[in-house]
């Protein structure tokens, strides 16, 4: 059924109010169609209902599509409540943000893919990470509207492609580079890399914005890569003079430039986050690492006996023994700094990046939009007590063909000694890790990936969302050439 609003807006009027009245039904147009007949009215239920009743739509003439909720005169769907806006986005409830996606669906989408990367050689990755950007971007739901995710594999095999040709040259620089003495030039190639790495971060988000649309509109970022690779592998460079301290006031800052260069449509972001918040919260996790990381390579270096070490000339230590090498006890220090640190990371990371989130997400603004999270840590630590659970089956089946496979390829290929059983156990054995690899990837995916993704969409708590309502559109698609970079310095991600 078809209602046009021009021509029913004056005989509904009555019935609206008393709906509005008794059930906090609000009356919004809808974009103009493909035909641009303006047809679309609907009636939705804006407030919860206490009775339980269901979303009403008049007329049900299309399913709800990023896509095709498309822009009349340049503005999404305006409410056409009696309340002025301004009062509507104060009075209105936080808006509800969920994640409606099936984990055996993903499940099946990451062993198909696996398995085609493997025969593939990994070429079919970019198709597998388009699948992956758009199962979750469309199953994520924020005020009754997914997101849509409009890249496609071919740009981000072109883009790839582009990326390759342009490093090639520069990593044949870098190995002539290298053979000359000093190490002067090694250095210099390795701080290229880290900047180039970091303006393919920059170029990359910037092209996943661009391909990321909610309700018709594409986010967008404006800004330089090369200004905010400076400032990333200079704030890089504190961190590691400071020992991991200057870490919240980095991430603060480059937070602070992208957001400010990032719009969802002619809205502009900016970043709330503080550096001496995120400090306060990591410092004792900070504490409990670092710290004791760094009393036991001070306990190591005091405990060489350097005299020692320096009368040796130069001696194999391992022949001469530790004791009389300098290096007498050693060994204890170091087992039990590298365990604690190692079991301090395993433990202490869910934690870590549970405070980040929270806090990266807490800051987030776009306009009068507010996001809020409540992401909690014992929801974090039971997404990666799942993958280790997953991980150790998948470890025991993986042996046990491992070993069934080594007895029947004895009996196959006539001993390890001739030429084709040397043959057939290099093949099978590489393919047998690659297998392996893909699937540690595979359930890694399937369970921290989407556990988190799931955990963080979840906790999220969106104030003022009517003003996303009012947006225009605005921007451009990016080039996938930042992508394709990313990929190939293998600083990319979903």
């Amino acid at each position: 059924m078809r209602v046009n609003f021009q021509d029913s807006i004056t005989a509904l009027r009555g019935p609206i109010l008393r709906l509005h009245d008794r059930w906090g039904l609000v009356i919004k147009a809808r974009p103009k169609n493909a035909r641009g007949d303006g047809s679309g009215t609907s009636i939705s239920n804006d407030t919860q209902n206490p009775r339980g009743l269901s979303r009403l739509d008049i007329p049900s003439l299309k399913e709800r599509n990023c896509t095709q909720s498309a822009l009349w005169n340049g503005r999404m769907t305006t409410s056409l409540a009696a309340e002025p806006a301004e009062q509507a986005s104060q009075s209105a409830p936080a808006a509800i943000a969920r994640f409606v996606g099936r984990g055996k669906t993903f499940w099946r989408l990451l062993s198909s893919g696996a398995v085609l990367l493997l025969f593939t050689l990994g070429i079919y990755r970019f198709w597998l990470t388009t699948d992956i950007r758009c199962y979750l971007w469309s199953n994520t739901e924020l005020a009754g509207e997914s997101f849509e995710y409009s890249g496609t594999a071919y740009e981000l095999l072109l883009g790839f492609l582009i990326a390759i040709t342009a490093l090639m040259p520069l990593y044949a620089a870098f190995f002539v580079l290298t053979l000359a003495p000093g190490n002067f030039w090694s250095s210099l190639g390795l701080l290229i890399l880290v900047f180039l790495g970091q303006y393919a971060v920059y170029r990359a988000r910037r092209y996943r914005l661009t391909r990321t649309i909610y309700r018709g509109v594409r986010f967008h970022q404006t800004g330089s890569a090369l200004l905010y690779s400076v400032y990333a592998v200079l704030w890089w460079a504190l961190i590691i003079l400071s020992a991991g301290l200057a870490y919240p006031f980095a991430q603060s800052q480059l937070e602070h430039f992208k957001m400010r260069h990032t719009f969802f449509g002619n809205l502009p972001g900016r970043f709330e986050g503080s550096g001496w918040q995120l400090l306060v919260r990591g410092l004792p996790l900070w504490a409990c690492t670092v710290v004791p990381f760094a009393i036991g390579a001070v306990a190591i270096i005091l405990s060489i006996d350097w005299n020692a070490l320096n009368s040796t000339n130069g001696a194999d230590v391992r022949a001469t023994g530790n004791d009389k090498g300098g290096l007498a006890g050693i060994d204890l220090i170091v087992a039990a700094t590298g365990l604690w640190f190692l079991c301090s990371i395993a433990l202490l990371y869910p934690v870590f990046q549970t405070i980040l989130l929270r806090w990266w997400l807490s800051g987030l603004r776009f306009g009068d939009v507010a996001v809020r999270s409540r992401l909690r840590i014992a929801r974090v630590f039971g997404v990666y007590a799942r993958f280790f659970g997953y991980a150790i089956m998948f470890t025991a089946m993986a042996g046990i063909l491992v070993v069934v496979a080594a007895f029947g390829l004895s009996k196959i290929a006539g001993g390890p000694s001739s030429m084709r059983g040397e043959i057939i156990t290099t093949v099978l054995s590489l393919g047998a890790y690659a297998a392996i690899a893909l699937g540690y990837w595979a359930i890694y995916q399937a369970t921290v990936k989407l556990g988190v993704w799931r955990c963080v969409i979840e906790s999220l708590e969106i104030s003022n969302s009517a003003v996303l309502e009012q947006v225009a559109a605005a921007g451009e698609a990016a080039s996938p050439v930042g992508e394709g970079l990313a990929d190939a310095l293998n600083v990319g991600g979903i």
